[in-house]
């Protein structure tokens, strides 16, 4: 096939895309009936969509029952044939149809429960903002454009790369450049439908507050109990030998398992590698009321410890915790998952995110530290966080990225933003652990202003990392990253995890607020991360998979060309998938629910 066949192929496939998009945004309206007017109707094609499901139902069953039928009255005519009348391919063929057909079956009986389960619970739940399929779809919507934008930019990208005529790869710029500022106003209607249109941000938002006031007085309730000398415990020691961000994954482990098995966490932290005077030096309390490890029995954690009536559990480093319980990360509590779903584009990172936040709460020193750094420094929104990793991790944990690669989408964001607020300045807060970055910096961008302090550069490297300075320069590069509009990075970063994290209590739904330039989201020894398959698939090429829809599929990292990387649970088998034809897999949980601390 010719270059401009697969160009021509590419721009038209992308203009499909953007005419489909273009369908989805509808104008804001304050007219009461107007919008009584589109509920109905939203509720009638609901019903219309059931239908249509119920009828495709019965013509699988039918069709499962004539393919059976068919296939016994196959078997009979095999014993009457002679031995040169072989029926074996038609039968295979009928074997074969039979299977497709049962699978189409359970998986759109599984479709018809789960939305029959949806529409049940938001009957009786809160109905103020837009429904939790609208959420899920205009979510995916969002998820699969981005998506084929990654896939026609890298593309195009090798096909230029390729190219020996340069009027060729002057028309593949053009068209780079075209597609680019297309999808830059795709990404603005997308951000004018999710928080303009009939007040869905606002409420979206208040909602997640709600939630997050929520699970913080749980953690509040677990950790004061009122008799710290009957309280059942879990003790985690804070001496694992790694950096800041890994110590504190390390205690957020700690705190789920505590949450998830009703215990309050006590923190052995006193000669902490960063603080001698250990957790409290800088963050407040974990509790009020009980911080000794005090107890008539104590155990290690085992077998039988979700059962164990030991008053003390004492917790390994999660790598080497045996048995595994299913609450680990990136599981969810099943409690909140529908309303976390309805509100949230990643409940596992939003979930985390809780227990970072009350695990960093600022003691009084550090928060007037914070304070005055952050005015210091000029920190004002609107501002891209870009955190650059250097130093030992590159080569080792994490590829070297240069500071053009961060920029790119910073510039990418600040374009788009530009569209709504024109004439922005453009603001860029720049954590790294290299003082050479910042100059390189500003000397290539000098459109922008860099928010950053080198003297905290300088605490990160290998030198002076356990000091503590360094230790109030990691945690104001986190709480200042945070607070950014967007966030530019690497995921393989603990730094960049925690920051991520973080940010999603603050703002509601930031689930979309970053760029990674290597790996998705995780955490340290969660639990495995499956997407499931929502549409066949048929290996095209060398190195990639086949799977068929509702099959699981062991998600190893996104490529970020339309491609992820994973294991087909089924077969067994790995390598690449298109990424648009699965969708992330949430594990919902059962953990305490704690009915003494009310919703408000």
């Amino acid at each position: 096939m010719k270059y401009w066949q697969v160009v021509t192929g590419l721009l038209v496939a992308w203009l499909l895309v953007i005419m489909y998009m273009s369908m989805s945004v509808f104008p804001n309206t304050n007219d009461t009936n107007q919008r009584t007017e589109i509920q109905l109707q939203r509720a009638l094609e609901e019903l219309e969509k059931l239908r249509s499901q119920n009828s495709e139902l019965h013509s699988l069953a039918k069709q499962i029952s004539s393919l059976k039928l068919s296939i016994l009255h196959y078997r009979e005519l095999k014993f009457e044939r002679s031995p040169n009348e072989d029926g074996g391919q038609e039968l295979a063929s009928l074997k074969e149809r039979l299977e497709q057909a049962q699978r189409q079956l359970v998986y759109r009986a599984q479709q018809q429960e789960v939305k029959q389960e949806v529409r049940g619970q938001l009957t009786t739940g809160n109905t103020d903002g837009p429904s939790l399929e609208h959420e899920v779809a205009r979510r995916e919507v969002e998820r699969v454009s981005e998506e084929f934008w990654m896939y026609i930019r890298a593309e195009l990208t090798q096909i230029k790369e390729q190219a020996s005529d340069p009027d060729l790869v002057r028309k593949v710029n053009n068209i780079l450049e075209i597609s680019a500022d297309i999808h830059k106003k795709l990404k603005n209607d997308q951000s004018k439908l999710a928080n303009m249109v009939d007040g869905t941000g606002k409420w979206r938002k208040k909602e997640a507050q709600r939630l997050t006031d929520l699970v913080q007085r749980r953690l509040e309730h677990l950790q004061n109990p009122p008799d710290c000398n009957t309280a059942k415990k879990m003790f985690c020691n804070l001496g694992k030998g790694c950096g800041y961000g890994c110590q504190l994954h390390h205690v957020t482990y700690c705190l789920i398992m505590a949450y998830a098995t009703q215990r309050t966490l006590i923190l052995q932290s006193e000669g902490w590698r960063y603080a001698s005077k250990g957790w409290e030096s800088v963050f407040l309390p974990l509790s009020k009321t009980c911080r000794t490890t005090g107890g008539q029995t104590t155990s290690r954690w085992g077998p039988n410890s979700m059962t164990d009536d030991a008053q003390i559990i004492e917790l390994p480093i999660v790598d080497s915790l045996s048995p595994r319980p299913r609450f680990l990360p990136l599981a969810i509590p099943e409690d909140l998952a529908d309303r976390l779903t309805h509100v949230h584009g990643d409940p596992s990172a939003w979930w985390v995110g809780q227990f970072v936040t009350y695990l960093t709460r600022p003691n009084a020193m550090l928060e007037q530290f914070l304070d005055e750094a952050k005015q210091k420094l000029g920190f004002t929104n609107p501002i891209v966080g870009v955190h650059v990793r250097r130093t030992d991790k590159v080569g080792m944990e994490a590829q070297f990225h240069s500071v053009d690669e961060y920029m790119r989408y910073a510039n990418e964001w600040f374009d788009i933003y530009e569209k709504q607020h024109p004439g922005v300045q453009r603001r860029v807060y720049l954590a790294s652990d290299d003082p050479g970055v910042l100059h390189e910096a500003k000397k290539n961008y000098p459109n922008y202003i860099f928010v950053s302090d080198n003297e905290v550069s300088k605490t990160a490297s290998l030198g002076s990392r356990y000091t503590d300075a360094s230790l109030r320069g990691v945690i104001l590069d986190t709480y200042l990253l945070s607070r950014c509009n967007y966030l530019v990075c690497t995921f393989s970063s603990q730094v960049c995890r925690v920051a991520y994290e973080l940010m999603q209590p603050l703002h509601g739904d930031a689930s979309e607020w970053f760029k990674s330039l290597d790996d998705i989201f995780y955490f340290g020894g969660q639990n495995a991360h499956n997407w499931l398959a929502v549409e066949d698939h048929q290996s095209r090429r060398e190195g990639e998979i086949s799977f068929n829809a509702g099959d699981t599929v062991g998600v190893a990292g996104n490529h970020w060309d339309g491609y992820s990387k994973g294991r087909n649970a089924k077969t067994g088998k790995s390598g690449l998938f298109p990424s648009y034809k699965t969708v992330n897999k949430i594990d919902r949980v059962k953990m305490p629910t704690y009915p003494e601390v009310t919703d408000l």
